[in-house]
């Protein structure tokens, strides 16, 4: 168990590098989404500072930053607001909220005892893609109001798209050039330099503008929805929640929204785990990453924090500014907990607006567009689904929407695979889907090219079940000079199978090797050459009708390349 949670100071330069470039990153995005729930900016920082060290320390993703995130802010606030509405205010709701958010650590943590982390990878991609761009619709309706310097109504995204005709009446036009003051900041900083994030730049830059150029009476600031401001000490430790599991009229409440915040978490934190892997060449340990998060979530409950999940973007800086061992990730959550100490006063004196332009920024960025962009080339069905599951996460429940996505995935994936199986039996022979030269025979050319052609054979449909294997199997050789992916036997692709190939040929491509697909026929074919993956990222001439086809061509490439090389 030592060895388990050891640390790793091997990298310690580099870790200290991306966990402070990670914290600084992390501050106003934690401010931000605490500004979004009734429990204000500071549990949003107290949410980044004590899931950042916990689940960094026992979880199984080495380099990931963990926090909260758009995704579990929005379910987040729901939960407070629904407590606050069962409870009559906010400080007789705190022992509900807390067990609630302590639930769904310990409902993460069983997920990662009983080893379900290996099953999120099964969660179709339409699912995925309209839950997430659900979730960036809801952040931009949620920051309408306080974009323009007014108080949004209580409520779901419906309840405030109905206000909107208030919302002219009321406009404050030193908030709305705060925030769009943010926004521009955000979008166009990084034309002058990355090596310092945009946010950061905004939140400095246009706070201290504003005190400048307005006078303080024009606009709000985090203080104003604090008593007393934000306190600049420790957090103190919530323990009465446990008064609220003693009460079985709140058992309910508990469960819905527990199950939902530990569901969403784990699917945001493994997510966030194979864009860690991509970058670090490295693989993560699902299982134990959701021990990690739940941990993490428990113990940020206890200190009044927002629940969260591994964060992709604060991941990525981390990576790309030298982090690589959990270090880094507890250093962030370090760096947030001393400017907690030292600038505290100084946070809560940060506008609303600017809050809100930031927001505004993340929800943007979190739809997903080359899912929407794609809707007229992917097969109907996920389209439909991705475009519900959206429309089912903005107007009436996430939990819903991902329930009844999952659903209606399995159904019309049978309903598919069910009508390419009858069709194939009734119609069509045997031999149309055996390929022109035996697979047996593959082992004589094997031997004839030694490791430089890796064949990779495909046999039935192409879906979300088997497309999270796609990228390691094709990437397991790293001395191939060309790939053969076999795709005569492929009757169907869905769109997380177009995706996945998509990525693992891109990854492939990038080490300079060669990728050759042969006998790409029927509804694959019509999906790749809808969304230009061919021809475009593989060339025409690198798609043969046949096996034997591609045989030839590739003795005559070989020798080139050999005669290339040899001069």
């Amino acid at each position: 168990m030592s060895r388990l949670f050891k640390l790793d100071f091997s990298n310690l330069r580099g870790d200290v590098f991306g966990g402070i470039t990670a914290g600084i990153v992390a501050l106003p995005l934690a401010l931000a989404f605490g500004a979004q729930t009734e429990l204000g900016a500071i549990a949003g920082l107290y949410g980044a500072i004590g899931l950042a060290i916990l689940a960094a320390f026992f979880g199984g993703t080495p380099s990931q930053v963990s926090g909260p995130t758009a995704p579990m802010t929005v379910v987040s606030a729901v939960v407070i607001l629904e407590a606050i509405k069962a409870g009559g205010d906010l400080s007789s709701s705190m022992p509900l909220i807390i067990a609630t958010f302590a639930f769904a650590g310990i409902l993460e943590l069983l997920l990662g005892v009983l080893r379900v982390g290996r099953y999120v990878k099964f969660i179709p991609y339409p699912v995925v893609s309209g839950f997430m761009s659900g979730i960036g619709v809801i952040i931009i309706i949620g920051q309408v109001f306080p974009f323009f310097g007014a108080t949004a109504p209580k409520g779901n995204s419906l309840d405030i798209l109905l206000d909107l005709p208030r919302l002219f009446a009321s406009i404050n036009w030193a908030a709305f050039s705060l925030a769009l003051a943010t926004v521009l900041t955000i979008y166009l900083f990084p034309r002058i330099t990355k090596k310092i994030p945009g946010t950061l730049v905004a939140l400095v830059a246009v706070s201290a503008a504003a005190y400048w150029i307005y006078q303080r009476n024009q606009f709000s600031i985090i203080n104003d929805g604090m008593a007393g401001g934000i306190p600049s000490g420790l957090p103190t430790l919530h323990l009465d929640f446990f008064s609220a599991f003693l009460n079985t009229q709140n058992i309910g409440f508990i469960v819905k929204y527990g199950f939902t915040l530990a569901f969403l978490g784990a699917i945001d934190s493994l997510l966030t785990s194979i864009v860690a892997d991509n970058l670090t060449k490295t693989r993560h340990d699902s299982n134990r990453e959701l021990i990690g998060q739940g941990i993490g979530n428990f113990g940020s409950a206890l200190i009044g924090g927002l629940p969260g999940a591994g964060a992709t973007l604060r991941t990525v800086v981390n990576i790309q500014a030298g982090g690589k061992t959990r270090i880094s990730g507890m250093l962030t959550g370090f760096f947030l907990l001393i400017v907690l100490l030292g600038l505290g006063k100084v946070v809560g004196l940060i506008p609303n607006a600017v809050l809100a332009g930031i927001l505004l920024t993340v929800g943007i960025g979190i739809i997903d567009y080359k899912g929407m962009r794609h809707l007229r080339q992917i097969p109907r069905t996920d389209a439909v689904i991705m475009i519900v599951v959206l429309l089912l996460t903005v107007f009436i429940g996430l939990l819903e929407a991902v329930a009844i996505g999952m659903v209606m995935a399995s159904l019309l994936f049978m309903k598919a695979i069910s009508d390419v199986v009858e069709k194939k039996t009734r119609f069509a022979p045997l031999q149309e889907y055996s390929p022109e030269i035996p697979w047996s025979d593959e082992p004589t050319l094997a031997a004839q090219i030694g490791e430089r052609v890796y064949i990779k054979h495909l046999d039935g449909p192409l879906f979300f079940g088997f497309a999270s294997r796609m990228g390691e199997i094709i990437r397991q050789n790293p001395k191939i000079q060309v790939v053969i992916i076999r795709m005569g036997r492929v009757p169907y692709v869905d769109q997380s199978g177009l995706y996945a190939m998509e990525d693992a040929v891109h990854e492939v491509q990038k080490k300079g090797v060669t990728v050759v697909f042969t006998g790409l026929r029927g509804q694959p074919k019509d999906m790749f050459e809808r969304i230009q993956l061919v021809p475009g990222l593989v060339p025409k001439e690198f798609c043969f009708p046949s096996f034997a086809d591609c045989v030839i061509w590739l003795e005559g490439f070989l020798q080139d390349k050999f005669d290339y090389h040899a001069k």
